[in-house]
């Protein structure tokens, strides 16, 4: 019902997941990301007990592969299941079940995997791979989005559209980045949309929050809306 994508930014190490799909709220289920720890996408037919499962294994030390071996042993509905892992190390592993329904696949890539089922065709997960790779001057946020929409140029889910979700971690213990969208007809569109309104003053803002090593953070807001106000004025080009 899915396709998504997982990435490790090749200059700064953040994780990033991107998913698009014809059902509801798909950032609510799918993917789920731990700074230090890694990533995991649980779709098809999801077990959203992977998410949180394979997280602790990763925490554990344990390597994407390994994870993806245990999460299926675990679980006899495993025909049913797709998913994938990055490790914060970067190793990559999948796993899609005989029983997914077509088209489905998965494929790994150096710093990124990407899995899809109920797809119009191989093409949809190859245009993503190929976007992904010819967009590397792009922001990571967007640079995943770009990847997506080749996708569903491609064909997409062939059921067609409903939900997309972005979801980045870099360093902290919170997202850089969590954008949904649960219910639109374009939803791809809405969240490249979401995506730029998050540069209006969100991803100015969370520099000030409270971090590992400086649990406190900026609390004057004076201080917090000058900065801002001076970023967004060197984005704009203004003296």
């Amino acid at each position: 019902m899915t396709w998504s994508i997982i990435a490790r930014d090749e200059a700064t190490g953040t994780i990033g997941i991107a998913v698009s799909t014809k059902f509801f709220a798909v950032g609510a289920r799918v993917p789920a990301i731990e700074a230090g720890v890694g990533a995991v996408a649980s779709q098809a037919l999801t077990n959203p007990l992977y998410r949180q499962r394979g997280l602790a294994l990763l925490r554990l030390g344990v390597p994407a592969a390994d994870a993806v071996r245990l999460l299926i042993e675990a679980d006899a509905g495993h025909p049913h299941r797709q998913l994938h892992v990055m490790d914060w190390s970067g190793r990559l592993a999948a796993h899609t079940g005989a029983e997914c329904v077509d088209w489905c696949g998965h494929l790994l890539r150096e710093t990124f995997s990407i899995a899809g089922n109920m797809l119009a065709g191989p093409r949809v997960i190859e245009e993503t791979a190929a976007a992904y790779e010819a967009s590397a001057a792009l922001p990571f946020p967007r640079r995943l989005i770009a990847a997506l929409k080749a996708g569903e140029d491609a064909g997409g889910d062939k059921r067609g559209k409903q939900s997309a979700a972005l979801l980045i971690y870099s360093t902290e213990d919170y997202s850089d980045l969590d954008l949904r969208v649960d219910d639109h007809p374009e939803p791809l569109e809405e969240l490249a949309r979401l995506e730029g309104v998050s540069r209006e003053r969100w991803v100015h803002f969370r520099k000030f929050l409270p971090k590992r090593g400086d649990p406190v953070g900026i609390t004057d807001r004076e201080v917090i809306n000058g900065e801002i106000e001076k970023a967004l004025a060197q984005e704009a080009g203004e003296p």
